[in-house]
């Protein structure tokens, strides 16, 4: 019997099969991209090594209460953690400089999160209906916040955004109606549509005049206060 045919069949479903082999069973990987978890943990550890934790990655797990991301983790892709509406909590490491769309969405126990001052882009709809989110920092180095990034956040009573914030887009805090001051940086060139309508308990603005304020931003009643 000729076993070269096996031993080759093998060692190809070795080579195909190592990073999820690597990184245990509840891993799907491709390569470094943690494809998708297959575990029922709680609170999970993704492994060492992960570069990119990639679309729907844990999406609509329901028993997920908390994450650890280890350090080298560059990208937190589209809808990654959306529908996980267990998870409470969350510390983004400081290698991320992209939050994707839909990352975050619909965790609806989220009480706080962690943006490092990596990352670079918050995608649209990224924390979008994260209703225990009550406190939130936008560090300078985010140069894109996307359209409804925090939309729904009712709970949402504290928002700092650093200097060096350059664009606020359409919808950004919509509906956040804990929400009842805010301060914009004279770094932001330019406030989208309805950014901030529907915060009903919205009662001071702080705003460059410089800023370009799109249509309908902030709800009746506001008063606006310019810092120059």
């Amino acid at each position: 019997m000729n076993k070269k045919p096996i031993i080759t069949a093998l060692l190809l479903c070795v080579t195909l099969y190592a990073p999820l082999m690597l990184f245990g069973q509840s891993f799907e990987m491709d390569e470094m991209v943690l494809v998708r978890y297959r575990g029922i943990e709680a609170d999970v550890t993704i492994p060492e090594g992960v570069t990119i934790i990639g679309n729907h990655a844990f999406s609509l797990y329901t028993g997920l209460t908390g994450v650890t991301i280890p350090k080298g983790v560059t990208t937190i892709a589209a809808f990654a953690f959306a529908g996980c509406g267990s998870l409470t909590s969350i510390t983004i490491p400081i290698d991320v400089t992209s939050i994707g769309n839909n990352a975050f969405a619909y965790c609806y126990s989220l009480t706080g999160v962690t943006i490092p001052e990596s990352v670079i882009i918050i995608g649209n709809n990224a924390f979008a209906y994260c209703n225990s989110l009550a406190s939130v920092t936008i560090p300078e180095s985010v140069i894109f916040m996307g359209n409804n990034a925090f939309f729904g956040c009712s709970s949402l009573i504290n928002i700092t955004i650093l200097e060096g914030v350059n664009f606020i887009e359409n919808y950004a805090f919509a509906y956040c109606t804990s929400l009842t001051s805010v301060t914009i940086p004279s770094s932001v060139i330019s406030i989208g549509d309805y950014a901030f309508s529907g915060c009903s308990n919205l009662k001071i603005v702080t705003v460059s005049r410089k800023t370009t304020i799109g249509k309908d931003v902030f709800p009746d009643g506001v008063r606006i206060a310019y810092s120059d």
